[in-house]
Protein backbone atom coordinates (compact mmCIF):
# COMPACT_ATOMS: atom_id res chain seq x y z
CA UNK A 1 0.00 0.00 0.00
CA UNK A 2 1.46 3.06 -1.12
CA UNK A 3 0.42 7.04 -0.51
CA UNK A 4 1.35 10.27 -1.29
CA UNK A 5 0.01 13.77 -1.29
CA UNK A 6 0.68 16.39 -3.78
CA UNK A 7 -0.14 19.60 -2.74
CA UNK A 8 -0.91 22.40 -6.18
CA UNK A 9 -0.13 25.50 -5.23
CA UNK A 10 -3.30 27.32 -4.70
CA UNK A 11 -4.32 30.30 -6.34
CA UNK A 12 -4.45 33.33 -3.92
CA UNK A 13 -6.41 36.41 -4.37
CA UNK A 14 -4.73 39.67 -3.60
CA UNK A 15 -5.00 40.36 0.38
CA UNK A 16 -7.47 43.12 0.82
CA UNK A 17 -6.76 46.67 0.52
CA UNK A 18 -3.59 45.72 -0.90
CA UNK A 19 -3.16 47.60 -4.06
CA UNK A 20 -3.74 51.25 -2.36
CA UNK A 21 -1.63 50.57 0.55
CA UNK A 22 0.69 53.49 1.86
CA UNK A 23 3.91 53.54 3.22
CA UNK A 24 4.54 52.37 6.79
CA UNK A 25 4.30 53.88 9.62
CA UNK A 26 1.30 56.03 9.45
CA UNK A 27 1.07 58.58 11.64
CA UNK A 28 -2.03 58.50 13.99
CA UNK A 29 -3.03 62.25 12.59
CA UNK A 30 -3.74 60.60 8.62
CA UNK A 31 -6.50 58.20 10.50
CA UNK A 32 -8.98 58.48 11.38
CA UNK A 33 -9.95 56.49 14.88
CA UNK A 34 -13.61 54.44 13.66
CA UNK A 35 -14.91 52.62 16.65
CA UNK A 36 -17.14 48.96 16.90
CA UNK A 37 -18.13 47.58 13.86
CA UNK A 38 -16.90 51.23 12.11
CA UNK A 39 -13.28 49.83 13.02
CA UNK A 40 -13.89 46.20 12.23
CA UNK A 41 -15.22 46.51 9.29
CA UNK A 42 -13.27 49.73 7.68
CA UNK A 43 -10.13 49.76 9.63
CA UNK A 44 -9.29 45.81 9.95
CA UNK A 45 -11.14 44.83 6.29
CA UNK A 46 -13.40 42.24 8.22
CA UNK A 47 -11.01 39.84 9.14
CA UNK A 48 -12.35 36.36 9.30
CA UNK A 49 -8.78 34.42 9.64
CA UNK A 50 -6.83 36.25 12.46
CA UNK A 51 -3.20 35.09 13.46
CA UNK A 52 -2.98 35.30 17.34
CA UNK A 53 -0.72 37.12 19.63
CA UNK A 54 2.20 34.12 20.47
CA UNK A 55 5.25 35.20 22.38
CA UNK A 56 8.51 34.27 20.94
CA UNK A 57 6.11 33.11 17.75
CA UNK A 58 3.92 36.08 16.10
CA UNK A 59 7.19 37.95 14.87
CA UNK A 60 7.29 39.87 11.11
CA UNK A 61 8.62 37.10 9.47
CA UNK A 62 6.21 34.46 11.18
CA UNK A 63 3.09 37.11 10.93
CA UNK A 64 4.39 38.09 6.40
CA UNK A 65 3.94 34.04 6.09
CA UNK A 66 0.75 33.60 7.92
CA UNK A 67 -0.47 36.10 5.43
CA UNK A 68 0.89 34.93 2.70
CA UNK A 69 -1.47 31.96 3.26
CA UNK A 70 -4.58 33.78 3.74
CA UNK A 71 -4.81 35.40 7.26
CA UNK A 72 -6.55 38.56 7.23
CA UNK A 73 -5.28 39.98 10.50
CA UNK A 74 -2.32 39.46 12.25
CA UNK A 75 -1.55 40.47 16.30
CA UNK A 76 2.61 40.93 17.38
CA UNK A 77 3.89 38.72 19.89
CA UNK A 78 2.66 40.05 23.92
CA UNK A 79 5.26 42.50 24.63
CA UNK A 80 5.83 43.84 28.46
CA UNK A 81 4.88 47.70 28.62
CA UNK A 82 7.04 48.47 31.45
CA UNK A 83 10.27 47.14 29.17
CA UNK A 84 8.99 48.54 25.69
CA UNK A 85 9.08 52.12 27.06
CA UNK A 86 12.13 51.92 29.32
CA UNK A 87 14.19 49.43 26.86
CA UNK A 88 14.97 51.01 23.17
CA UNK A 89 16.25 47.66 21.38
CA UNK A 90 13.09 45.93 23.17
CA UNK A 91 11.12 48.54 21.81
CA UNK A 92 12.90 48.42 18.03
CA UNK A 93 12.42 44.55 17.99
CA UNK A 94 8.55 44.60 19.14
CA UNK A 95 8.19 47.62 16.32
CA UNK A 96 9.57 45.44 13.36
CA UNK A 97 7.12 45.46 10.51
CA UNK A 98 6.49 46.27 6.83
CA UNK A 99 3.97 48.40 4.64
CA UNK A 100 2.51 44.46 3.62
CA UNK A 101 2.37 43.59 7.94
CA UNK A 102 -1.44 45.40 7.35
CA UNK A 103 -3.65 45.66 9.72
CA UNK A 104 -1.68 44.77 12.49
CA UNK A 105 -2.44 44.81 16.58
CA UNK A 106 0.12 45.29 19.22
CA UNK A 107 -0.22 43.57 22.09
CA UNK A 108 0.67 44.93 25.65
CA UNK A 109 1.03 43.16 29.09
CA UNK A 110 1.15 44.95 32.37
CA UNK A 111 -1.22 46.27 35.43
CA UNK A 112 0.05 50.50 35.04
CA UNK A 113 -2.10 52.61 33.16
CA UNK A 114 0.28 55.06 32.89
CA UNK A 115 3.03 52.69 31.27
CA UNK A 116 0.62 50.74 29.17
CA UNK A 117 -0.51 54.58 28.06
CA UNK A 118 3.02 55.59 27.20
CA UNK A 119 3.54 52.00 25.28
CA UNK A 120 0.51 52.86 23.91
CA UNK A 121 1.44 56.47 22.46
CA UNK A 122 5.21 55.09 21.44
CA UNK A 123 3.11 51.90 18.88
CA UNK A 124 0.74 53.72 17.75
CA UNK A 125 2.39 55.30 14.53
CA UNK A 126 2.74 51.41 13.80
CA UNK A 127 -0.31 49.52 14.05
CA UNK A 128 -3.92 49.60 13.77
CA UNK A 129 -4.68 49.05 17.41
CA UNK A 130 -3.87 48.35 20.27
CA UNK A 131 -4.82 45.37 22.61
CA UNK A 132 -4.51 44.65 26.24
CA UNK A 133 -3.81 41.02 27.07
CA UNK A 134 -6.09 40.32 29.87
CA UNK A 135 -5.73 36.19 29.26
CA UNK A 136 -2.33 34.54 29.68
CA UNK A 137 -2.44 32.22 32.04
CA UNK A 138 1.03 31.25 32.70
CA UNK A 139 2.81 31.28 35.91
CA UNK A 140 4.67 34.31 34.61
CA UNK A 141 1.76 36.73 34.67
CA UNK A 142 0.97 35.31 37.79
CA UNK A 143 4.55 36.60 39.17
CA UNK A 144 3.75 39.61 37.42
CA UNK A 145 -0.06 40.40 37.97
CA UNK A 146 -0.80 41.11 34.44
CA UNK A 147 -2.65 38.85 31.92
CA UNK A 148 -5.25 36.69 33.10
CA UNK A 149 -4.66 37.24 36.68
CA UNK A 150 -5.73 41.11 36.46
CA UNK A 151 -9.29 39.78 36.22
CA UNK A 152 -9.85 39.55 39.99
CA UNK A 153 -9.13 43.08 40.21
CA UNK A 154 -12.19 44.89 37.24
CA UNK A 155 -11.50 48.54 38.81
CA UNK A 156 -8.15 48.63 37.88
CA UNK A 157 -9.00 46.83 34.23
CA UNK A 158 -11.68 49.52 33.81
CA UNK A 159 -8.81 52.16 34.42
CA UNK A 160 -6.57 50.72 32.00
CA UNK A 161 -8.85 50.19 29.21
CA UNK A 162 -10.85 54.29 30.11
CA UNK A 163 -6.82 55.45 30.11
CA UNK A 164 -5.90 53.96 26.89
CA UNK A 165 -9.34 54.50 25.08
CA UNK A 166 -9.07 58.52 25.34
CA UNK A 167 -5.40 58.62 25.73
CA UNK A 168 -4.78 57.19 22.48
CA UNK A 169 -5.60 57.90 18.82
CA UNK A 170 -5.88 54.29 17.67
CA UNK A 171 -8.87 52.14 19.30
CA UNK A 172 -8.00 49.71 22.56
CA UNK A 173 -8.94 45.90 21.85
CA UNK A 174 -9.06 43.09 24.78
CA UNK A 175 -7.90 39.54 24.78
CA UNK A 176 -9.53 37.69 27.53
CA UNK A 177 -10.57 34.18 28.95
CA UNK A 178 -13.71 33.65 30.34
CA UNK A 179 -14.90 33.08 34.02
CA UNK A 180 -16.42 29.58 34.97
CA UNK A 181 -19.65 31.50 35.31
CA UNK A 182 -21.33 32.33 32.51
CA UNK A 183 -23.11 35.33 33.67
CA UNK A 184 -19.78 36.72 35.13
CA UNK A 185 -17.99 36.13 31.94
CA UNK A 186 -21.12 38.30 30.37
CA UNK A 187 -20.91 41.02 33.08
CA UNK A 188 -16.83 41.24 32.39
CA UNK A 189 -17.05 41.90 28.48
CA UNK A 190 -19.62 44.13 29.00
CA UNK A 191 -17.79 46.33 31.61
CA UNK A 192 -15.00 46.10 29.22
CA UNK A 193 -16.93 47.26 25.94
CA UNK A 194 -18.41 50.16 28.69
CA UNK A 195 -14.94 51.07 29.83
CA UNK A 196 -13.95 51.86 26.16
CA UNK A 197 -12.89 48.45 24.27
CA UNK A 198 -13.82 48.33 20.40
CA UNK A 199 -13.50 44.56 19.89
CA UNK A 200 -12.88 41.26 22.44
CA UNK A 201 -11.20 38.53 21.39
CA UNK A 202 -12.88 35.36 23.94
CA UNK A 203 -10.85 32.50 24.66
CA UNK A 204 -13.13 29.93 25.40
CA UNK A 205 -11.26 28.22 28.72
CA UNK A 206 -10.70 29.69 31.69
CA UNK A 207 -7.82 30.87 34.05
CA UNK A 208 -7.34 27.36 35.10
CA UNK A 209 -7.35 25.57 31.61
CA UNK A 210 -3.70 25.40 31.02
CA UNK A 211 -0.85 22.62 30.50
CA UNK A 212 -2.22 18.81 31.11
CA UNK A 213 -5.31 20.56 32.65
CA UNK A 214 -6.06 22.61 29.09
CA UNK A 215 -9.13 20.39 28.41
CA UNK A 216 -11.45 22.26 25.29
CA UNK A 217 -12.94 25.60 25.13
CA UNK A 218 -16.53 26.32 25.34
CA UNK A 219 -18.18 28.27 22.56
CA UNK A 220 -21.11 28.49 24.29
CA UNK A 221 -19.76 31.47 26.48
CA UNK A 222 -18.42 32.70 23.08
CA UNK A 223 -21.79 33.06 21.72
CA UNK A 224 -23.05 34.85 24.96
CA UNK A 225 -20.63 37.45 24.84
CA UNK A 226 -21.43 38.07 21.22
CA UNK A 227 -25.06 38.25 21.89
CA UNK A 228 -24.65 40.52 25.09
CA UNK A 229 -22.27 43.14 23.58
CA UNK A 230 -22.67 45.37 20.42
CA UNK A 231 -19.00 45.44 19.72
CA UNK A 232 -16.90 42.61 17.42
CA UNK A 233 -15.88 39.50 18.80
CA UNK A 234 -13.23 36.78 17.98
CA UNK A 235 -13.36 33.78 18.77
CA UNK A 236 -10.04 31.55 20.15
CA UNK A 237 -9.93 27.96 20.85
CA UNK A 238 -10.08 24.41 19.60
CA UNK A 239 -9.34 25.75 16.34
CA UNK A 240 -7.57 22.90 14.17
CA UNK A 241 -8.31 23.58 10.46
CA UNK A 242 -10.38 25.87 8.17
CA UNK A 243 -13.51 23.87 8.75
CA UNK A 244 -13.41 24.55 12.63
CA UNK A 245 -12.90 28.34 11.57
CA UNK A 246 -16.46 28.49 9.69
CA UNK A 247 -18.08 25.80 12.15
CA UNK A 248 -17.22 28.29 14.98
CA UNK A 249 -18.47 31.16 12.89
CA UNK A 250 -21.69 29.31 12.55
CA UNK A 251 -22.57 28.22 16.08
CA UNK A 252 -21.00 31.61 18.04
CA UNK A 253 -22.07 34.06 15.47
CA UNK A 254 -18.67 35.85 16.33
CA UNK A 255 -16.87 38.26 13.46
CA UNK A 256 -13.55 36.47 12.80
CA UNK A 257 -11.57 33.89 14.46
CA UNK A 258 -8.23 33.59 16.27
CA UNK A 259 -5.77 30.68 16.28
CA UNK A 260 -2.48 29.86 17.83
CA UNK A 261 -1.58 26.65 18.18
CA UNK A 262 -3.24 25.43 14.95
CA UNK A 263 -1.11 27.79 13.16
CA UNK A 264 2.16 26.76 14.70
CA UNK A 265 1.48 23.21 13.03
CA UNK A 266 0.40 24.20 10.12
CA UNK A 267 0.75 27.81 9.05
CA UNK A 268 -1.66 27.05 5.74
CA UNK A 269 -4.66 26.12 8.06
CA UNK A 270 -6.05 29.44 6.56
CA UNK A 271 -5.62 28.03 3.08
CA UNK A 272 -7.53 24.55 3.86
CA UNK A 273 -4.80 22.70 2.84
CA UNK A 274 -2.10 20.27 4.46
CA UNK A 275 1.50 21.47 2.75
CA UNK A 276 4.94 19.23 3.33
CA UNK A 277 6.83 20.39 5.98
CA UNK A 278 10.21 21.22 4.08
CA UNK A 279 8.09 23.72 1.59
CA UNK A 280 6.85 25.32 4.30
CA UNK A 281 9.86 25.51 6.48
CA UNK A 282 11.83 26.65 3.15
CA UNK A 283 9.33 29.01 2.51
CA UNK A 284 9.33 30.09 6.13
CA UNK A 285 13.25 30.30 6.44
CA UNK A 286 13.42 32.52 3.15
CA UNK A 287 11.43 35.56 4.90
CA UNK A 288 13.43 34.95 7.98
CA UNK A 289 16.36 35.87 5.61
CA UNK A 290 14.67 39.12 5.19
CA UNK A 291 13.82 39.78 8.39
CA UNK A 292 16.01 38.01 10.64
CA UNK A 293 14.07 37.46 13.76
CA UNK A 294 15.78 35.90 16.66
CA UNK A 295 17.72 32.36 16.24
CA UNK A 296 15.29 31.27 18.91
CA UNK A 297 12.31 32.02 17.01
CA UNK A 298 13.16 30.41 14.14
CA UNK A 299 14.32 27.31 15.92
CA UNK A 300 11.21 27.20 17.67
CA UNK A 301 9.04 27.22 14.56
CA UNK A 302 11.17 24.46 12.88
CA UNK A 303 10.38 22.48 16.26
CA UNK A 304 6.59 22.87 15.82
CA UNK A 305 6.85 22.53 11.50
CA UNK A 306 8.19 18.90 11.87
CA UNK A 307 6.82 18.24 15.70
CA UNK A 308 5.12 14.85 13.73
CA UNK A 309 8.48 13.81 12.51
CA UNK A 310 10.33 14.24 15.06
CA UNK A 311 7.54 12.65 17.37
CA UNK A 312 8.05 9.16 15.24
CA UNK A 313 11.57 9.02 16.37
CA UNK A 314 12.39 8.63 12.78
CA UNK A 315 14.49 11.80 13.21
CA UNK A 316 17.24 10.40 15.96
CA UNK A 317 18.72 12.33 19.10
CA UNK A 318 21.32 13.43 17.09
CA UNK A 319 19.50 15.05 14.52
CA UNK A 320 17.13 16.84 16.80
CA UNK A 321 20.52 18.10 18.80
CA UNK A 322 21.54 19.65 15.52
CA UNK A 323 18.52 21.33 15.31
CA UNK A 324 18.46 22.56 18.58
CA UNK A 325 22.34 23.77 18.45
CA UNK A 326 21.55 25.30 14.94
CA UNK A 327 22.71 28.75 15.40
CA UNK A 328 22.24 30.28 11.52
CA UNK A 329 19.71 30.43 8.41
CA UNK A 330 22.35 28.26 7.01
CA UNK A 331 22.54 25.74 9.63
CA UNK A 332 19.10 25.53 9.33
CA UNK A 333 18.58 25.26 5.93
CA UNK A 334 20.77 22.24 5.33
CA UNK A 335 18.84 20.73 8.13
CA UNK A 336 15.49 21.06 6.52
CA UNK A 337 17.19 19.68 3.22
CA UNK A 338 18.83 16.67 5.20
CA UNK A 339 14.67 15.82 6.38
CA UNK A 340 13.41 16.39 2.79
CA UNK A 341 16.75 14.02 1.88
CA UNK A 342 15.36 11.44 4.60
CA UNK A 343 11.61 11.74 3.68
CA UNK A 344 11.19 11.98 0.38
CA UNK A 345 11.43 8.61 -0.91
CA UNK A 346 8.39 8.08 1.39
CA UNK A 347 6.19 10.74 -0.23
CA UNK A 348 6.55 9.93 -3.29
CA UNK A 349 5.84 6.37 -2.92
CA UNK A 350 9.62 5.12 -4.09
CA UNK A 351 9.33 3.08 -0.30
CA UNK A 352 6.96 2.15 1.47
CA UNK A 353 6.72 4.26 5.01
CA UNK A 354 7.01 1.65 7.84
CA UNK A 355 3.96 2.66 9.54
CA UNK A 356 2.15 1.69 6.96
CA UNK A 357 3.52 -1.73 6.70
CA UNK A 358 2.70 -1.97 10.60
CA UNK A 359 -0.84 -1.49 9.61
CA UNK A 360 -0.88 -4.19 6.88
CA UNK A 361 0.47 -6.42 9.73
CA UNK A 362 -2.21 -5.63 12.01
CA UNK A 363 0.60 -4.25 14.82
CA UNK A 364 0.08 -1.26 16.45
CA UNK A 365 0.99 1.93 14.46
CA UNK A 366 4.15 3.80 15.65
CA UNK A 367 2.27 7.58 15.48
CA UNK A 368 -1.98 8.56 15.71
CA UNK A 369 -1.67 10.77 12.70
CA UNK A 370 -4.09 10.84 10.26
CA UNK A 371 -1.78 11.66 7.35
CA UNK A 372 2.05 11.22 7.06
CA UNK A 373 4.27 12.89 9.24
CA UNK A 374 5.93 15.07 7.28
CA UNK A 375 2.48 16.60 6.26
CA UNK A 376 1.87 19.42 8.04
CA UNK A 377 -0.97 19.01 10.47
CA UNK A 378 -2.46 19.75 14.19
CA UNK A 379 -1.35 18.62 17.13
CA UNK A 380 -4.36 17.29 18.81
CA UNK A 381 -4.08 17.15 22.47
CA UNK A 382 -5.36 13.71 23.97
CA UNK A 383 -8.51 13.47 25.78
CA UNK A 384 -9.28 13.62 29.62
CA UNK A 385 -9.98 10.45 29.67
CA UNK A 386 -6.41 9.86 27.63
CA UNK A 387 -4.12 11.81 29.91
CA UNK A 388 -5.83 10.44 33.12
CA UNK A 389 -4.49 7.17 32.24
CA UNK A 390 -1.02 8.75 31.10
CA UNK A 391 -0.89 10.50 34.39
CA UNK A 392 -1.84 7.23 36.53
CA UNK A 393 0.52 4.90 34.66
CA UNK A 394 3.33 7.57 35.46
CA UNK A 395 2.24 7.32 38.68
CA UNK A 396 2.57 3.90 39.14
CA UNK A 397 5.64 3.65 36.92
CA UNK A 398 7.20 6.14 39.34
CA UNK A 399 6.18 3.96 42.52
CA UNK A 400 7.62 1.00 41.36
CA UNK A 401 11.33 2.63 40.44
CA UNK A 402 10.63 4.06 44.28
CA UNK A 403 9.96 0.21 45.61
CA UNK A 404 12.33 -1.68 43.04
CA UNK A 405 15.69 0.91 44.57
CA UNK A 406 16.45 0.73 48.32
CA UNK A 407 19.49 2.70 49.82
CA UNK A 408 22.14 1.43 52.64
CA UNK A 409 24.77 2.77 54.03
CA UNK A 410 28.05 1.43 54.84
CA UNK A 411 26.95 -0.59 57.89
CA UNK A 412 23.81 -2.15 55.26
CA UNK A 413 21.36 -0.01 56.99
CA UNK A 414 18.18 0.74 54.92
CA UNK A 415 18.36 4.77 54.72
CA UNK A 416 16.85 7.40 52.90
CA UNK A 417 17.48 8.04 49.44
CA UNK A 418 17.80 11.97 50.38
CA UNK A 419 20.50 10.69 53.26
CA UNK A 420 21.96 8.55 50.97
CA UNK A 421 22.67 11.52 48.23
CA UNK A 422 24.52 13.10 51.24
CA UNK A 423 26.53 10.17 51.93
CA UNK A 424 27.40 9.50 48.64
CA UNK A 425 28.69 13.23 48.89
CA UNK A 426 30.82 13.05 51.64
CA UNK A 427 32.52 9.89 50.58
CA UNK A 428 33.54 11.45 47.11
CA UNK A 429 35.02 14.45 49.24
CA UNK A 430 37.03 12.09 51.20
CA UNK A 431 37.78 10.17 48.68
CA UNK A 432 39.29 13.29 46.95
CA UNK A 433 41.33 13.86 49.72
CA UNK A 434 42.93 10.37 50.15
CA UNK A 435 43.63 10.19 46.61
CA UNK A 436 45.50 13.71 46.28
CA UNK A 437 48.96 13.69 45.57
CA UNK A 438 51.25 15.74 47.11
CA UNK A 439 53.23 17.38 44.31
CA UNK A 440 56.64 16.52 43.44
CA UNK A 441 58.09 19.81 43.50
CA UNK A 442 57.11 20.37 47.16
CA UNK A 443 60.37 21.72 50.09
CA UNK A 444 61.21 18.51 51.64
CA UNK A 445 61.48 20.08 54.82
CA UNK A 446 57.96 17.92 56.43
CA UNK A 447 56.81 21.51 58.27
CA UNK A 448 57.29 23.01 55.59
CA UNK A 449 54.41 23.35 52.75
CA UNK A 450 56.57 26.02 50.20
CA UNK A 451 57.28 25.07 46.70
CA UNK A 452 61.20 23.85 46.60
CA UNK A 453 63.40 25.76 44.97
CA UNK A 454 64.21 24.73 41.21
CA UNK A 455 68.00 24.57 41.15
CA UNK A 456 68.14 23.89 44.74
CA UNK A 457 69.74 20.63 43.97
CA UNK A 458 71.74 19.53 46.89
CA UNK A 459 69.32 20.49 49.76
CA UNK A 460 65.35 20.08 47.50
CA UNK A 461 64.15 22.70 50.08
CA UNK A 462 62.70 26.24 49.96
CA UNK A 463 65.07 29.52 49.84
CA UNK A 464 63.39 29.97 53.67
CA UNK A 465 64.71 26.27 55.07
CA UNK A 466 67.42 26.46 52.35
CA UNK A 467 69.13 29.28 54.35
CA UNK A 468 68.20 27.77 57.73
CA UNK A 469 70.11 24.48 57.39
CA UNK A 470 72.76 26.27 55.54
CA UNK A 471 73.65 28.29 58.72
CA UNK A 472 73.42 25.58 60.91
CA UNK A 473 75.30 23.46 58.75
CA UNK A 474 78.10 25.37 57.60
CA UNK A 475 76.68 25.12 53.88
CA UNK A 476 76.22 26.75 50.41
CA UNK A 477 73.59 26.76 47.86
CA UNK A 478 74.63 28.02 44.78
CA UNK A 479 70.64 27.37 43.31
CA UNK A 480 69.41 29.62 46.32
CA UNK A 481 72.84 31.66 45.76
CA UNK A 482 73.40 31.45 50.03
CA UNK A 483 77.45 30.83 50.30
CA UNK A 484 76.95 30.72 54.05
CA UNK A 485 80.57 28.53 54.17
CA UNK A 486 82.49 30.08 51.90
CA UNK A 487 81.72 33.73 53.56
CA UNK A 488 82.59 32.45 56.34
CA UNK A 489 86.31 30.94 55.31
CA UNK A 490 87.15 34.09 53.48
CA UNK A 491 86.30 36.22 56.70
CA UNK A 492 88.31 33.54 58.61
CA UNK A 493 91.43 33.66 56.07
CA UNK A 494 91.74 37.08 56.14
CA UNK A 495 91.17 37.19 60.18
CA UNK A 496 93.67 34.24 60.86
CA UNK A 497 90.54 32.62 62.53
CA UNK A 498 89.70 28.92 62.18
CA UNK A 499 86.15 28.62 61.19
CA UNK A 500 83.97 26.31 63.78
Amino acid sequence: MTQSFDIDPIEKEPAKNSESQPEWPIPVGLRPKLSGWDFYNKTLGSPKYVLAPMVDASEAAWRMLARNHSAELCYSPMWHSGCFINDPKYRKNALQSCPGDRPLIIQFCGNDPEKFLEAGLLAQDHCDAIDINLGCPQSIASRGKYGAFLQDNWKLIENIVSTLHHGLAVPVTCKIRVFPSLEKTIQYAQMLEKAGAQLLTVHGRTREQKGENTGLANWDYIKAVVENVKIPVFANGNIQSVEDVHRCIEETGCAGVMTAEGHLYNPAIFDGINPLCWDMATEYLDIVEKYEPPKGYTRGHLFKIFHHLIQTNEIDTAERILLAEANSLEEFRNWVAHVKEKFIKYHTGQELWKSWKELEENTEPSYDLKLPPWICQPYVRPSAEKRAKLLEARKIEKESETEKRKYFDEEGNEISRKKSKKLEKKQKRKAGKVTQEKPTNICTNEKCNNLMGNKCDKNKLCRACCKEKCGLELLDCPGHKIFIKTNRLHKAKINNITPC
